[in-house]
């Protein structure tokens, strides 16, 4: 059985960690596959939506290195570059990925597997899930990305006290937050998944991917940048044809049908 399960259903494409044994903990060889997976999703118009699950009862609980590729003698530097070819790497997928990605989060979700939630554009968690910036029990620093993701989705005190602390945050309280989207039973989480993900794969697919860059870009730029990157998207975007389509059955008072294109 593979470690990452993956299928592509109604424009969805559903990439499911599957190492329940290990509450999927990560290894080096899903990180590539799972990347591979949201690379091929930018690149074929028949995927117009990405979902990140997994099986049994965690959702990623970290990271599991004992896959890496062997280092004979470590130096310095390696620790740097292992972090960038890796789990900067991993969670920059998700972020760069042109089509828009749910985490269905049905369980733990700890360290890089937090950060792996909080980089999809969409956050589904069912009510039993945890969140747990764990790097501080170890005496690490956290890396994947979460100095990054953290103060822009909280705020920079509410991000010290998860990453100071290293608590386990509940579904509801991550919702409270602001780093959850919606919380959900637990049996409802793969159809509420697919509700969304399947609304999003009938929508205008390129429009949403022009957004979804302006906005990861946004926190991190002046207004000038951000109203000239707005224009520029908005230019691309009214040579495709879904652009077209939405403006048409505005002025012939119909239902949009988005194609994709």
């Amino acid at each position: 059985m593979s470690d990452v399960l993956h299928a592509v259903e109604n424009g969805v494409s559903w990439i499911t960690l599957n190492r329940p044994e290990a509450m999927n903990a990560v290894t080096w060889d899903q990180r590539e596959r799972i990347m591979a997976l949201l690379d091929e999703a930018s690149a074929d118009p028949d995927v117009r939506a990405v979902v990140v699950t997994a099986t049994g009862r965690g959702f990623c609980a970290g990271a599991d290195l004992r896959g890496a590729p062997a280092v004979p003698e470590t130096v310095p530097g390696d620790v740097a570059r292992t972090i960038r070819r890796g789990a900067q790497r991993f969670i920059g997928a998700v972020l760069d990925c042109e089509k828009p990605v749910i985490a269905a989060v049905n369980g733990t979700a700890a360290g890089i597997g937090a950060h792996l939630a909080f980089a999809c554009d969409l956050v589904l968690a069912a009510d039993s899930a945890r969140f747990i910036e764990v790097f501080v029990r170890r005496g690490l620093v956290p890396d994947g990305g979460g100095a990054y993701l953290l103060p822009r989705l909280i705020g920079p005190q509410r991000a010290k006290e998860l990453m100071f602390f290293g608590d386990a945050v509940s579904a509801a309280e991550a919702r409270e937050l602001g780093l959850v989207n919606r919380v959900v039973p637990a049996e409802e989480l793969p159809k509420t998944a697919r509700e969304w993900a399947e609304r999003l794969a009938q929508g205008p697919t390129r429009a949403l991917a022009l957004t979804k860059q302006l906005v990861n870009a946004s926190l991190d730029g002046d207004r000038g940048a951000a109203f000239a990157a707005e224009a520029a998207a908005q230019e691309i975007n009214m040579t495709t044809r879904d652009a077209k389509e939405g403006v048409a059955s505005f002025v012939e008072r119909r239902e949009a049908r988005y194609g994709g294109r």
